[in-house]
């Protein structure tokens, strides 16, 4: 069943004004300040802001650094906070895999306002651990915090000739979304769609092999994990960041059975990434990505004209414009 224009009008507003989106408006603001700090640096940084995590050459070795951070959104934290612990690890390692990388240890930021709500975080840091197979090594506590908070940066590797940037999507591209669909919306935070507290650590480890295959075999040209900004939001991310545009249709997206649309492109899976990937290419990545239990598909095109357009049954609906709108911005 095809969407209307009305219907299409309505879906590009809501993500346009989608909260998930809007917080990322402000970043540019810190940026476009921060970027000067780049000159500075001993080492070599190949991506910073705009990345899922920024990439650092680091002497002539056959691996990248990847250093990621993140703060759990303090609505989340109210509303359960051993499973923002839990998130704070998951985002992370997410960030990390999305580049073809491998997490190693991270290391937390914790605000004390309540112990029982604090360990309770601390709960779901020392589980996210155990189900990703990675380390906190360290951190530190505000103990006299005013408000509950957890933010927690990671560290991973990639080797050099593996990576998938965000920024380097090419005009005729395919554009791929995958969701691991086995899941439910979490109880009390209704974003969340959570994919992996209920499986194994093995099951939920299988699903980043599936982009470390695709980083092996060079089949993807972009990739950046589903985030706060939902699956459409996240796309115009990775446009936005490759100064391309593009075209899809919403239909296509990989969503479970009687889940309503505008509902499914506003969550945050546990797992879910955007690819962009060459005609030839676009079906090994969608074979790769089903046979590890993700669901996949090719849901439109990169584009030359800097703007995301959805729709449905070739009725296009513009939703972002980069020449005028921005998401995060490009520093």
């Amino acid at each position: 069943m095809s969407l209307s224009v009305e219907e299409l009008t309505m879906l590009a507003n809501e993500i346009r004004n989608f909260i998930g989106v809007t917080r990322k408006r402000p970043i540019i603001h810190v940026t476009s300040k921060l970027v000067t700090t780049l000159n500075f640096s001993l080492a070599k940084i190949l991506r910073s802001f705009g990345e899922d995590c920024a990439i650092i050459e680091v002497n002539e070795n056959d691996e990248f650094i990847l250093f990621a951070a993140d703060g759990i959104w303090h609505k989340l934290v109210e509303a359960d906070p051993y499973f923002a612990g839990y998130c704070s690890v998951l985002v992370n390692v997410n960030d990390i895999v999305a580049k073809g990388g491998k997490p190693i240890v991270l290391v937390d930021i914790l605000g004390l306002s309540d112990q029982e709500k604090s360990d309770k975080i601390v709960a779901g840091i020392i589980d996210g651990c155990k189900k990703f197979g990675v380390a906190c090594v360290g951190g530190h506590l505000h103990p006299d915090s005013p408000m509950l908070s957890i933010s927690v940066a990671i560290l991973g590797l990639v080797h050099k000739d593996h990576v998938i940037f965000s920024d380097t999507a090419k005009i005729g591209d395919y554009i791929i979304i995958a969701i691991d669909l086995d899941g439910t919306f979490h109880s009390k935070f209704k974003l969340a769609w959570d994919t992996t507290s209920h499986k194994s650590p093995e099951k939920v480890r299988e699903k980043f092999e599936a982009i470390y295959r695709i980083a092996e075999e060079k089949l993807a040209t972009a990739c950046k994990d589903i985030s706060n900004p939902g699956s459409i939001g996240t796309l115009a991310m990775l446009l936005e960041a490759s100064n391309v545009g593009g075209k899809i249709d919403v239909e296509k997206i990989p969503r479970p059975e009687n889940v309503n649309l505008l509902k499914w492109v506003k969550v945050y899976p546990g797992f879910g990434v955007i690819l962009t990937s060459s005609k030839n290419n676009s079906k090994k990545c969608i074979k790769i990505l089903e046979d590890h239990g993700i669901s996949a598909s090719i849901v439109g095109k990169v584009i030359q004209e800097k703007r995301l357009f959805i729709g449905s049954n070739n009725k296009y609906i513009p939703v972002f414009d980069f020449l005028k709108d921005h998401i995060s911005g490009k520093p």
